[in-house]
């Protein structure tokens, strides 16, 4: 069967290795309506958006919404995992210019429950992403090596949960995701990535669907929530959300809320210490 979307050498080097980059999605004078659409939402609810409250916006705010139910991305994906797709979550990863916020290198698939470790990542960008702006880089063909070891470190400047990162000594062979505003990647769950601070004049504006799952993947670590995206319905091992009604609905917030309380379970379990999140 032909590829919906993504062409026979970007699935040839998800396949080797664990991620294809860039993949355009939309033009840049869409993604940064999107942009603009975001940052009208930043401004009317300051809170909403703040660093500790950037899980899960996909079930309060349309823009965010849309994006994670986009029919290119859903191709794509359909592409790399098949018809029957489920809708995990949602992060919004943004830096701000000069922020010294960074990504340790890590494994997304390490602590969030979901076995097994099929599916994939899919991270748009809203604004240019690159070395300055502290784009994604990734550690090709780490995704074959099982889950390595991850040491918790709350690092006040680390954006990850648990500031959990991977030792992988002196590496010079990870590459560097650039993407300008309508293209995305998508890595394995498994692979190593990493990002460094925004040095850039701009904000990085990356949002994340984290993850596309078929439906045979199970939440282990507690109740699996996800929004049904394409084919199959959600099957009963999984609790199914509605898709946003609008901005700030109050359901939807009570929602976000409940299953931002169970990532939170899941994410710190066994962990020393917690983030808001």
């Amino acid at each position: 069967m032909m590829p919906k979307h993504l062409t026979d050498a970007q699935m040839q080097s998800y396949e080797e290795d664990g991620f294809c980059s860039p993949v355009d999605v939309m033009s840049e004078a869409d993604a940064i309506a999107l942009r603009h659409r975001l940052e009208a939402v930043e401004r009317q609810f300051p809170d909403v958006l703040a660093p500790n409250q950037r899980n899960n916006t996909h079930l309060i705010l349309s823009v965010i919404d849309e994006i994670a139910h986009h029919p290119v991305i859903m191709d794509a994906v359909e592409d790399l995992i098949g018809p029957d797709i489920l809708v995990f979550g949602t992060v919004l990863f943004i830096k701000e210019p000069g922020d010294p916020g960074y990504v340790s290198w890590h494994q997304d698939a390490t602590y969030m429950g979901l076995e097994p470790h099929d599916g994939t990542t899919a991270w748009l960008a809203l604004s240019p992403s690159n070395a300055e702006s502290g784009c994604m880089s990734m550690l090709p063909g780490s995704w074959k090596n099982g889950i390595l070891t991850h040491t918790d470190t709350f690092g006040d400047d680390n954006i990850l949960t648990r500031g959990q990162e991977i030792d992988v000594g002196e590496t010079d062979n990870g590459v560097d995701l650039v993407l300008r505003p309508g293209q995305m990647s998508l890595h394995n769950r498994r692979i190593v990535h990493s990002s460094q601070p925004n040095r850039s004049d701009d904000r990085r504006i990356g949002i994340v669907i984290q993850s596309y799952l078929p439906p045979h993947v199970r939440q282990e670590g507690g109740e699996g929530f996800v929004q049904w995206g394409r084919g199959e319905p959600v099957p009963p091992h999984h609790t199914a959300l509605k898709r946003a009604s609008g901005d700030m609905m109050p359901d939807d917030i009570v929602m976000r809320d409940r299953v931002n309380a169970e990532w939170a379970k899941i994410l710190y379990d066994n962990a020393d210490q917690k983030r808001d999140l």
